[in-house]
C-alpha cells in the first residue's frame, strides 16, 4: 500500500477537533493522485495541494482567510487551460457498522452521479434502493466518501435523510467518512446536517492542463 497523501491527516485531524492553527497562513503539499490539485481552507488557515514548487505558490501571498480560494488564485494554480471544480462544503461523519440495509446496484454505470464519481475518485461503489443511489468511495488524498442522489419522487419526503442514515451503515463503525457538498444545495445541506454530518471547512479539486 502507497504511503497516505498527507492532506489525509489534516482531516482525519479535524474530524477530531483538532484543526490547524487560526493564523492565516497556508500549508503547501505535494498534489493529489491522479494529477488532481486541491485548495482546502479551514477557520484561519488554508491546505493546498499541487504539483508547482511551494516558493512559487506562497510568492502569490494567498491567505488562510479566504484568498487561497479566491478565483484569480485558483486559475492561477489550475493554469490557463486547466479545470477548475466548484467550491464544495466538506462534511464527515463516522460510520455506524451494523447489517447493511442498502444493496450493490449495478445498473447505473451511466448515471451522472455515478460518471462524475469516477471521475474523480477510485474504489467507486454503487448502492441504492427505491429512494435513491450512494456513491461510495475513496475520494481525495484517499478519504472515504460517500454522496447521494434521490430519486426525483423523493424530495421533501425525509429520503435524504434515511439514505445517509443508511449509508452510514456501509462504513465501518467509528470510521470517518467525508462527503463534499455544493454550498448552493440547500436542501443537500440540510439532510447531511440532519444525518450527523459537521462542517470541516471548504474545497475545490483542480486540475491542470497536460503540458505539451
Amino acid at each position: 500500500m502507497p504511503d497516505p497523501h498527507p492532506l489525509l491527516s489534516h482531516l482525519h485531524d479535524a474530524v477530531d477537533g483538532r484543526f490547524p492553527t487560526v493564523d492565516g497562513r497556508v500549508t503547501v503539499l505535494p498534489a493529489l493522485p491522479g494529477g488532481l490539485s486541491c485548495s482546502v481552507a479551514f477557520t484561519g488557515h488554508s491546505v493546498i495541494a499541487t504539483d508547482l514548487p511551494e516558493d512559487e505558490v506562497l510568492a502569490r501571498e494567498p491567505d488562510g482567510y479566504g484568498g487561497a480560494q479566491a478565483p484569480d488564485f485558483l486559475r492561477y494554480l489550475a493554469g490557463r487551460d486547466g479545470w477548475i471544480d466548484c467550491l464544495d462544503v466538506v462534511l464527515a461523519a463516522r460510520g455506524t457498522g451494523g447489517e447493511p440495509r442498502l444493496p450493490r446496484r449495478h445498473d447505473a454505470d451511466d448515471h451522472p452521479r455515478v460518471r462524475h464519481a469516477r471521475a474523480l475518485r477510485s474504489t467507486v461503489r454503487v448502492h441504492g434502493d427505491g429512494r435513491g443511489l450512494v456513491t461510495l468511495a475513496r475520494g481525495p488524498a484517499g478519504r472515504r466518501e460517500l454522496s447521494i442522489e434521490l430519486d426525483g419522487r423523493g424530495h421533501g419526503a425525509g429520503h435524504g435523510r434515511g439514505l445517509l442514515r443508511d449509508a452510514l451503515a456501509l462504513v465501518p463503525e467509528g470510521e470517518p467518512v467525508f462527503a463534499a457538498v455544493s454550498p448552493g444545495n440547500a436542501r443537500s445541506l440540510r439532510a447531511f446536517l440532519a444525518a450527523g454530518f459537521v462542517p470541516l471547512g471548504s474545497e475545490v479539486i483542480l486540475r491542470r492542463a497536460a503540458s505539451g
